[in-house]
């Protein structure tokens, strides 16, 4: 009867033994985790030894652990680069810490020392990491699956059974099904030695180039990014200069020379809401209709920018990021000339759109008495009011629109030389308008309504017309394509080099001392697994059916005929 044998699935072959040899080396490119020889003299020893410390990979896995902590303060502590305004806010509550913190670089983390020299010295670590395992890799991928060991039985897979079919044949056989199995197979000596699963070093490399590829597209876009944003009320325009945004933040390398050339002008903005149910005053529609041109002498397009759809110029874009409404309202003097009429942009406070700003008239006013003034007006803006609760809006569309006015003369401070914001009112050298009661002058407006100032100084006019608002972000973030190919190709090659396996298949056929062909299958894997003996008995069970077992001597044919499957037994020096 013919007899197979199949090992246990130990782990990988003992150490110390040499009949493996070439065999069962080089499954991997990762390098040897000797103890590193300390050198005992000379600069350049120490050198060398630094170098074998830093392009190892516990070296560099520190180091991206060492980047994520330190990336941690730059998303819990206020950043210059983003928003200086809470940054002075925190060095004033916090007076013991901020000394501190400047001095650690904690309010511009990303661009301190510290910071930049753990991203240099894990940029450094990984291209020595790679460039010396993909030349070995490259090596491996020119050269051959090395020879079958001396002894066979001693790999973690094995089985052997016994053939009338001559030795010639079976290694054509098993070389034929190895290369149709998509092995790198080749016949060397007695037997056939074939490879497979080298997409496993594959991802594994490519998951470490996609690595730098990331950290160099992450400081490119940190170095030439750009963003500002501009509120543009319906009718009027945006030209991409830096004058023209209302706040703009880029990156230390960027230059003016960078904006790309374009503008656009606000057509006109549309929002609808939810009008019932738990999802009432939710948008539905957020759309700007606008018509834009490229370069100083580009023809007018027309588009529309949605949410989460923006517009796309060169390297920048054009995103559409809030809404609100702008009252058109136009102030008197006493004599009833205009000296003010404008649409005036006001900012939301809730999801139901109240609104608050300020109107200021800087120049042309005279009051009753013919003297230069400035005036300021506190706006309060409801667009659907509710009588009885005038302190939000009850819906975000114009329903009942309601303005609320607070008006004040004096000097706006605009003239001090000092910046100050255009919704807010500085009414540190103002007065308020009195009544007659002797109380500030405030009072709600519906569109179309006239408010008139005490003592002959004028009306203040809220028109039919209420315009509406677009808020738009001009970002530029050079290197995110290349950051999102980078962050791809590393999940793909995370997951070749977890879930392939590479492997070797050796098949001996050679005649034994009582003239009968002895065939012998082994298997070897980087790592003890289930795969490597499975899929050497699928190997060995279509072999044995193309080179069947030969019955033993002392045999019954007829027997034999009848029990044609092999029979398993433990290979030797395996557990029964």
């Amino acid at each position: 009867m013919s007899e197979t044998k199949t090992s246990a699935p130990d782990s990988t072959p003992a150490a110390g033994d040499e009949d493996l040899g070439a065999a069962g080396s080089q499954l991997s490119t990762a390098p040897a985790e000797d103890a590193p020889n300390l050198p005992s003299l000379g600069v350049i020893g120490w050198v060398r030894w630094f170098w074998r410390q830093l392009t190892s990979m516990r070296v560099a896995l520190l180091l991206l652990l060492l980047l994520s902590l330190g990336a941690i303060p730059g998303s819990l502590i206020p950043q210059t680069g983003i928003d200086e305004t809470k940054v002075a806010e925190f060095r004033k509550a916090h007076e013991t810490l901020a000394p501190i913190y400047d001095k650690l670089g904690l309010f511009n983390v990303y661009s301190s020392v510290w910071f930049s020299a753990i991203y240099i010295l894990l940029f450094v670590s990984l291209i020595g990491c790679i460039v010396p395992r993909t030349w070995q890799f490259v090596g491996q991928l020119r050269g051959r699956p090395p020879g079958a060991p001396k002894r066979l039985t001693r790999l973690p897979a094995y089985t052997t059974w016994r053939t009338e079919a001559e030795p010639e044949q079976v290694r054509e056989a098993a070389l034929a099904l190895l290369k149709k199995r998509r092995f790198r197979a080749h016949l060397i000596g007695d037997a056939v030695a074939a490879e497979k699963g080298y997409l496993r070093e594959v991802g594994n490399l490519a998951f470490h180039i996609a690595l730098i590829v990331m950290l160099i597209a992450f400081a490119w876009g940190q170095l030439f990014k750009s963003e500002g944003n501009k509120l543009v009320v319906e009718g009027d325009g945006f030209s991409n200069t830096l004058t023209q945004y209302d706040d703009f933040k880029s990156g230390s390398l960027f230059t003016q020379d960078d904006l790309d050339p374009f503008s656009f002008n606000l057509k006109n903005f549309t929002g609808t809401y939810e009008a019932s149910g738990p999802n009432k005053g939710t948008p539905r529609i957020y759309k700007a209709d606008m018509s834009y041109s490229v370069g100083a002498d580009g023809k007018d397009k027309k588009t529309t920018i949605e949410v989460n759809e923006p517009l796309e110029i060169g390297d920048s874009k054009v995103y559409l990021v809030s809404h609100g409404y702008a009252p058109v309202i136009t102030i008197r003097d006493g004599k009833g000339d205009i000296v003010y009429r404008d649409a005036v942009p006001l900012l939301p406070l809730d999801g139901n759109v109240t609104s608050t700003g300020a109107i200021k008239v800087m120049d042309g006013y005279r009051n009753a008495k013919g003297e230069r003034e400035q005036l300021g007006f506190q706006a309060f803006f409801l667009p659907t009011y509710v009588k009885g609760n005038e302190l939000a809006s009850q819906f975000p569309a114009l329903l009942n629109p309601v303005i609320n006015l607070e008006a004040y003369h004096g000097d706006l401070g605009v003239d001090a030389g000092i910046p100050q914001s255009v919704y807010q009112l500085n009414k540190k050298n103002l007065k308020g308008f009195k009544d007659a009661k002797g109380a500030q002058v405030r009072e709600n407006l519906k569109p179309g309504e006239t408010m008139k100032l005490p003592n002959g100084a004028g009306t203040v006019t809220f028109e039919k017309e209420i315009k509406e608002w677009a808020g738009f972000q001009v970002a530029r973030q050079p290197g995110s394509g290349w950051a999102l190919a980078g962050s791809l190709a590393a999940i793909f090659g995370l997951a070749a080099s977890l879930f392939i396996q590479r492997r070797r298949v050796w098949v001996r056929a050679a005649t034994g001392s009582d003239g009968v062909t002895v065939v012998e299958m082994a298997g070897l894997g980087r790592s003890e697994s289930a795969k490597v003996p499975e899929e050497l008995g699928d190997l060995a069970g279509i072999l044995y059916e193309q080179a069947p077992g030969a019955p033993d001597a002392e045999d019954d044919p007829a027997e034999s005929e009848a029990s044609p499957d092999p029979q398993v037994v433990p290979a030797e020096g395996a557990e029964k």
